[in-house]
């Protein structure tokens, strides 16, 4: 099959590569740009371990073609850190909160959670739930990967983090 040229911009960097039409974003950015931070799950957009930021919105990559990222900016978990590798708030968050367990879901879980604290910078716990709903973690039962974006928010919004009573 004859390769495309695809570029993007990925983590702040302009990157391309040539690729099958049919090949997977997600095996794109492991594959050729050695990103492998995103994981590939049920490979049908169903639990979210693929998902990335992509101009804005939150994507599941195993769903989407690489060509289909042409001219795109995304943002992978390699970016979610600062440049001198100082956690951001979300990360932080996932590590106070003991917001994982075993870890295959959190890249995921993280680059959806930054969208949704792009989009409401101070959400309610209900709106978290609703946000996260397209990720699946089979380990944690959800509620310290709440608190940890709880956690994020108000660090970002510059207030205290408090616990909410259970």
């Amino acid at each position: 099959m004859a390769k495309v040229h695809v570029s993007m911009t990925v983590n702040g960097e302009a990157v391309e590569g040539l690729t099958e039409p049919r090949t997977l974003l997600i095996h794109f950015i492991r594959e050729q740009l050695l990103l492998t931070g995103a994981h590939i799950g049920c490979e049908t957009s169903h639990c979210g371990a693929c998902t990335l930021d992509m101009d804005g919105m939150s994507v599941k990559s195993c769903t989407l073609f690489a060509v289909q990222a042409q001219g795109a900016h995304i943002t992978t978990i390699e970016g979610v850190a600062s440049a001198d590798g100082t956690l951001s708030a979300l990360q932080e968050g996932f590590r106070m909160m003991h917001g994982l367990q075993c870890g295959f879901c959190t890249p995921g879980m993280i680059l959806r959670a930054h969208r949704l604290l792009q989009e409401t910078p101070d959400p309610t716990e209900a709106e978290i739930r609703f946000g996260i709903s397209g990720n699946i973690c089979r380990c944690t039962g959800y509620q310290n990967i709440v608190k940890a974006i709880q956690y994020a928010a108000a660090k970002i919004n510059g207030v205290p983090f408090q616990e909410a009573a259970e």
